[in-house]
């Protein structure tokens, strides 16, 4: 069984497909903070109900959206399928829904985390967390260890479940030295097209099922090729990454693991090309006191080049906590910005995915299971004299709203934000455990 993540917080609730998935695993650039215009009054509204059938279940990414304003998502269940792509349009007022891929290949991948990633040559770019070759196993005995693929629209429009889109399998993991299970990761692009991710597992065997790695491939003559940039070995390094890398303009990459380092609470690194390889710098050991512990969020830059993230537990209110890493002298010095209150109960109840910063320095992002009702928010920081102030923009019910978001947060050219929950809304509840989830939409 791969090494578990730590369950600081006790719950009366079950833990999520998610997380059970991940509990039973047997072995870009500065502008990736995403600025736009700052949200005032908002209005909060459901634009998609899962319903565990054509359209999937459980979204536990959030969503790309294009020029064009079209939303790309996966989600982690569907009607006799183990994921799917969608896409969502404008349509006659409102939006539909369109799916352009079924997972139901176990050899070419199964069950994406992430949210697909548009590379250099327009394509969508994404894990599965597994299906491929390797020993992994989930609890439902889902194999594989997770695959790294493109997708492209069929010759023929419209994509219909009939005339889906074209995968094209780029990398297989085998669970050894090059990792396995790129769960939460998104993909990143270098200016040279290389494409970097992590995988949660394999690498090192210091771990049980190891201990992750991050990873680069390059292409030539349409052939991609994989090597490892880093592999984790728990100590003062981290293991088990769960988000992806960040680049700065200088081609260095910065994240998090969620696990390890000098207090078994995760770390906070930057790897530098050096000699042909790369160095690592721990930046920061979370020690799981007020200072949060278990990052499964990445890193943002804003544009003075300050490092922004979170943790999905511990702090003051045990509920997580936002933290800033500012340069100095060549060193980087931690901030503690917020922490949040906490649930009553629940696993990793504070952000588990990236934070947003809009044009005037506010923070946005979501709470997997904190919030007024326990089931998550979606929420703003804004900085008022060095004081960071919360204001949530909707806190979760599980009713008809959804619950459980696992989602960063995208703005759309005109400032709205949307967002996935992984629960609730008004899907079948038969079909879904905790109902199917939502796509959701903010506006100003």
């Amino acid at each position: 069984m791969g090494n578990q993540p730590n369950q600081p917080v006790a719950s009366n609730r079950s833990v999520s497909r998610t997380m059970l998935l991940t509990l039973a695993v047997a072995c870009t650039c500065l502008s990736s903070g995403m600025f736009t215009p700052a949200l005032h009054s908002q209005t909060f509204s459901v634009i998609h109900n899962f319903v565990g059938s054509l359209d999937g279940s459980e979204p536990t990414s959030g969503v790309t959206i294009d020029p064009a304003g079209n939303l790309y998502g996966t989600t982690f269940f569907g009607d006799q399928a183990t994921g799917t792509l969608y896409r969502m349009s404008h349509h006659s007022g409102g939006w539909l829904l369109s799916p352009l891929y079924y997972f139901t290949n176990m050899a070419t991948g199964v069950i994406p985390y992430d949210r697909p990633i548009f590379g250099p040559d327009g394509a969508l770019y994404f894990t599965t967390g597994f299906g491929g070759i390797g020993p992994c196993t989930t609890y439902n005995n889902t194999t594989g260890c997770g695959v790294v693929l493109s997708m492209r629209p069929p010759a023929t429009f419209p994509a219909t479940p009939i005339t889906p889109w074209n995968e094209t399998l780029l990398y297989e993991f085998s669970g050894g030295a090059d990792g396995a299970n790129p769960y939460s990761a998104d993909i990143v692009f270098d200016s040279a097209g290389n494409l970097y991710g992590t995988t949660y597992n394999g690498g090192s065997t210091i771990c049980s099922g190891g201990c992750g790695v991050v990873y680069k491939m390059t292409k030539s003559n349409n052939t991609w090729t994989e090597s490892v940039v880093y592999t984790f070995t728990n100590s003062t390094d981290g293991s088990h990454p769960w988000a992806g890398v960040t680049l700065d303009h200088a081609g260095n990459l910065y994240g998090t693991t969620a696990n390890g380092g000098s207090h078994g609470q995760g770390t906070v690194y930057e790897l530098s090309p050096s000699g042909g390889g790369w160095t690592l710098r721990t930046l920061y050991s979370f020690q799981g006191q007020a200072d949060g512990g278990l990052p499964y969020s990445g890193l943002i830059f804003d544009q003075a080049g300050n490092l922004y993230g979170a943790t999905s537990t511990y702090g003051s209110g045990h509920g997580g906590t936002v933290f800033e890493l500012t340069p100095s002298g060549g060193n980087w010095n931690f901030n503690l910005l917020y922490s949040f209150a906490g649930p009553n109960g629940g696993f990793y109840p504070g952000p588990v995915a990236n934070l947003a910063l809009d044009s005037q320095g506010n923070l946005y992002g979501t709470t997997h299971l904190d919030g007024l009702y326990n089931f998550g928010a979606i929420f703003t920081l804004t900085n008022s004299n060095g004081t960071w102030n919360y204001t949530s923009l909707h806190d979760f019910t599980a009713g008809n709203d959804g619950g459980d978001p696992r989602s960063n947060v995208s703005f759309d050219a005109n400032g709205n934000m949307f967002g996935t929950a992984s629960e609730g809304g008004t899907g079948n509840r038969q079909q879904c455990v905790g109902s199917c989830g939502v796509v959701w939409e903010i506006t100003p």
